[in-house]
């Protein structure tokens, strides 16, 4: 199962994926049971990590840069 996959909230290169998935599942509709779209399928799943992994980053710089403010102001205090 896979995060929200609203156009809106992906980079193009995953937004690509995922309109190759499903057009995967549209044309395949009883073989993607058997594996068909399991290719596109897992490179879609690695672009999503990617994109998870940077998120995560970019949360963490911010957390830091919170957090040194909020030590800043206690210290001037």
């Amino acid at each position: 199962m896979h995060t929200d996959l609203s156009p809106h909230l992906h980079t193009s290169e995953c937004n690509n994926l995922i309109e190759q998935l499903n057009n995967c599942h549209i044309e395949n509709t009883f073989s993607k049971f058997l594996g068909v779209c399991n290719d596109i399928d897992n490179q879609l799943v690695r672009c999503l990590k990617r994109e998870r992994q940077a998120r995560a980053a970019a949360n963490r710089v911010k957390a830091a840069e919170r957090q040194a403010r909020l030590k800043e102001r206690l210290v001037s205090s």
